[in-house]
């Protein structure tokens, strides 16, 4: 690892993330995500927009037969994300392309994984205020791809039988669920993410087949805090935190 980084534990003796400058922080979305699309079917994935490879780091962790492929269009995020992998002795296991994902299909073969996943970003260019940090904007802003170019990628990439996951905003749902059915994705599993049970979702978590009949199953939703405030019974799960 670099000699200079100074590492964070996400619980004790679990996954590590270096502290580093604005854009890369480690966000809820993504454990919250690796923890839905965990599935120990799968033995190759890949994670679109990786950045500094939170998700692919927990993925790794937690299906300990897989391997990865990350994809990343700036050149920090995606040595970022060998460092984290390299802290956590993951390098063995994923590699990172530093690529367009709108370029995906000079970037990968095919149908060549059991799972794609993204944590994209969640807001269309021009709808609001950005980030002055280009780090940040990217990761917030849709101005390098949209919602489209992400669903197109996961399809071609998706092998038949295959899922795609990804965690977004509840007021884009009906276009995220649209834009995965016309890219040949047929979503399955959807649940809402809310800070207490009686609160509207803040987030929304999706999974895909590629090849799947429709019928979408809608799962409970997933509370972060419990009415006193503390953490929920599920997220003390998830983040390996004693009762």
């Amino acid at each position: 690892m670099p000699p200079c980084a100074q590492y964070d534990d996400l619980w004790p003796g679990g996954p590590r993330f270096a502290r580093s400058g604005a854009g890369f922080a480690l966000g809820t979305d993504s454990v919250l995500l690796a923890d839905f699309a965990a599935d120990r079917r799968v033995h190759r994935f890949a994670d679109l927009g990786c950045g500094a490879g939170v998700l692919t780091v927990l993925l790794l962790h937690a299906l300990p037969q897989a391997a990865a492929v990350g994809v990343e269009l700036q050149p920090d995020a995606a040595q970022l994300c060998r460092d984290n992998l390299i802290a956590n002795s993951l390098a063995g296991r994923a590699e990172i392309l530093c690529a367009d994902l709108r370029e995906h299909r000079a970037v990968l073969p095919a149908g060549d994984f059991d799972l794609v996943v993204a944590n994209p970003p969640y807001f269309a260019a021009g709808s609001g205020y950005t980030s002055p940090d280009p780090v940040r904007a990217h990761a917030r802003d849709e101005r390098t791809c949209t919602m489209q170019d992400i669903c197109t990628a996961m399809a071609y990439l998706t092998r038949w039988g295959g899922s795609a996951a990804l965690v977004h905003r509840p007021e884009r749902l009906s276009e995220l669920l649209c834009a995965l059915t016309a890219a040949g994705l047929e979503p399955k599993r959807l649940r809402t993410v809310a800070r207490t049970a009686d609160a509207a979702p803040s987030l929304v978590l999706v999974e895909a087949r590629r090849g799947g009949k429709p019928g979408l199953r809608i799962l409970p939703p997933l509370a972060l805090c419990a009415p006193d405030g503390t953490d929920s019974e599920e997220i003390r799960k998830i983040y390996h935190r004693r009762t």
